[in-house]
């Protein structure tokens, strides 16, 4: 690692994890080594699903998803083992009923915070790697960025088999790099 590189950290939050609306299989598996990589990183931004109660992605609007990870609730919460240090910025993201947002780039000022703060690489992991985490790091490349894909701290959803392995495919094809986060020192 080095000066200018950025931890992203991608929808950890109950609802995806075991137990929760949405959940990913393992999800929670990513707290660790998300976590023990936050506390080496000097710029850590957090994404996170902060729907209103009546999103238009969820299911009783016609969308494709429960209802999940709706502001001001416990669903919507960082996972409890995801340990996020002083400083680590949080991006909310798909606030508004009317627009679905899957990349923490999307409707988001993602983009300028890192090149505020000089980032030219980031390391992307988290929840879940078919969807939200394909859109961050296909977002971060198409804004010139560095990208790196934790390999081991992502899980994804898959709605249908092969989604994830088709999703890693996609991301490396257009220059993501996959890294192991224990290879990181």
């Amino acid at each position: 690692m080095q000066e200018g590189d950025a931890l992203l950290i991608v929808d950890v939050q109950n609802d995806f994890c075991p137990g929760g609306a949405l959940a990913v299989e393992d999800g929670d598996a990513v707290a660790a080594p998300l976590s023990r990589l936050a506390a080496r990183f000097a710029h850590i931004f957090a994404s996170r699903d902060w729907h209103p109660p009546d999103h238009c992605s969820f299911e009783p609007q016609g969308g494709i998803w429960p209802v999940h990870c709706v502001r001001e609730t416990p669903g919507a919460a960082f996972h409890p083992d995801l340990k996020l240090p002083p400083g680590a910025e949080v991006i909310s993201k798909a606030v508004t009923r009317e627009k679905d947002a899957y990349s923490a780039f999307e409707g988001t000022d993602l983009a300028a915070r890192l090149r505020a703060r000089g980032v030219r690489r980031v390391f992307v992991g988290g929840l879940a790697t078919d969807y939200c985490v394909k859109h961050t790091v296909l977002d971060a490349l198409r804004n010139g960025f560095e990208t790196y894909l934790l390999s081991d701290a992502c899980r994804g959803v898959e709605r249908e088999d092969g989604d994830t392995a088709r999703a890693i495919a996609e991301m490396t094809a257009a220059g993501a790099r996959p890294v192991r986060s224990a290879d990181l020192s």
